[in-house]
């Protein structure tokens, strides 16, 4: 990963003011900022409907029973991951840092990913450089899409906007069977190369094991449905989950509003790292009460990254102040609605596959 400097700029004033509010909010009111019982309770629940589904799945009569189960607890999971796994990353779920540990590990790992290698990344390379390629983790490097002007455009990429709906199916199995695995053997089809530590591998290994024993194993050896089945319900539950997840997080990068900043020869980025931030992420209907219950804040992506320290369940209190503070330094912020930042998302994928270059559009807030 190649590590950058920032400059100064209006987003500085930006930040110290926002994080003194921030501060003075969270004073006043006398509560920490990581989870509270409203959190407690969504760790609860959520880790309650894995355990419930599952013993529902694997005790099915009918087949049915058997996929409507298996596919509410891929939910189940995918929601975890959303409302619990991501906080307890970034070490805000609850209070405790060995709790956060034990919950993102056990919440993460159990999918069959490896908790460290994301943890770790995620907030050492995508947070830090937010779509900047060769430092941000999650810019891809994918011949069949087209997402960066470095990458050289081919005739086919003109249907990339068409054919991404069904590559996007393909996240999960890609995820679990092929990228840790490319991993293992120091390649990536990201633009950053994946060290994992002796002691990672092993978990990996063993995770993803337990995993495909939970997951196919045992219903195939516990049930009557047979193999044909288990193995339709599991691509089924990875087609599902791919497009939830894909669908929640790739407009929030991906998005004919947003830059892909370059550094300079020096390594040295025009823009600070408040405003970065800013110009680099969507949120959507980022005051829904339902969205940040459901998707553990992810809809206010731009709130999150610059305050990666607060749970998500703070999120709608405190928008009010990361607004205010934005439009006080004429600091643009992007929050629109669901299908806006979505049709925004096919307009990048077309522009990127047609253009060699593109100049992303300036987004008028509507947020009072």
């Amino acid at each position: 990963m190649k590590k950058l400097k920032f400059t100064r700029d209006e987003g500085t004033a930006f930040y110290k003011e926002l994080t003194e509010k921030i501060e003075q909010y969270f004073s006043e009111k006398g509560v920490p900022k990581s989870g509270n019982r409203t959190m407690v309770f969504k760790i609860l629940l959520y880790f309650s409907l894995d355990i419930l589904f599952y013993v529902l799945m694997i005790n099915s009569t009918t087949l049915l029973g058997f996929y409507t189960f298996y596919l509410l607890m891929g939910l189940s999971v995918l929601l975890t991951a959303f409302n619990v796994s991501h906080d307890a990353a970034h070490g805000v779920a609850v209070k405790s840092k060995f709790w956060n540990k034990v919950l993102f590990s056990i919440s993460f790992n159990l999918q069959g990913n490896n908790a460290y290698v994301w943890g770790k990344n995620h907030n050492e390379s995508h947070h830090l450089y937010t779509n900047v390629e060769g430092s941000d983790i999650d810019v891809l490097n994918n011949p069949l899409l087209r997402m960066t002007e470095n990458q050289p455009l081919k005739w086919y990429h003109r249907f990339q906007y068409i054919y991404a709906p069904v590559l996007s199916l393909f996240y999960s199995i890609n995820w679990f069977f092929i990228r840790e695995t490319l991993m293992l053997f120091k390649y990536s089809s990201r633009t950053i190369e994946i060290k994992i530590p002796p002691q990672e591998v092993f978990k990996l290994i063993v995770y993803k094991l337990i995993y495909l024993a939970y997951m196919l194993l045992f219903p195939i050896l516990f049930l009557p449905f047979g193999v044909f089945h288990v193995l339709v319900v599991f691509v089924l539950n990875h087609f599902m989950v791919s497009i939830i997840f894909t669908s929640v997080l790739g407009v929030s990068h991906l998005s004919d509003y947003v830059h892909h900043p370059y550094p300079d020869q020096n390594g040295k980025l025009q823009i600070s790292w408040p405003k970065l931030q800013m110009i680099t992420s969507v949120d959507y209907n980022a005051e829904s009460v339902f969205l940040n219950w459901t998707l553990g804040g992810f809809n206010a992506h731009a709130l999150h990254h610059l305050l990666p320290n607060i749970s998500h369940v703070h999120y709608l209190d405190i928008l009010p102040i990361f607004v205010e503070t934005a439009k006080k330094h004429n600091i643009p912020y992007m929050n629109m609605p669901y299908k806006e930042a979505l049709n925004s998302y096919y307009r990048f994928l077309y522009k990127m596959g047609t253009q060699p270059q593109i100049q992303p559009l300036t987004y008028e807030s509507k947020t009072s």
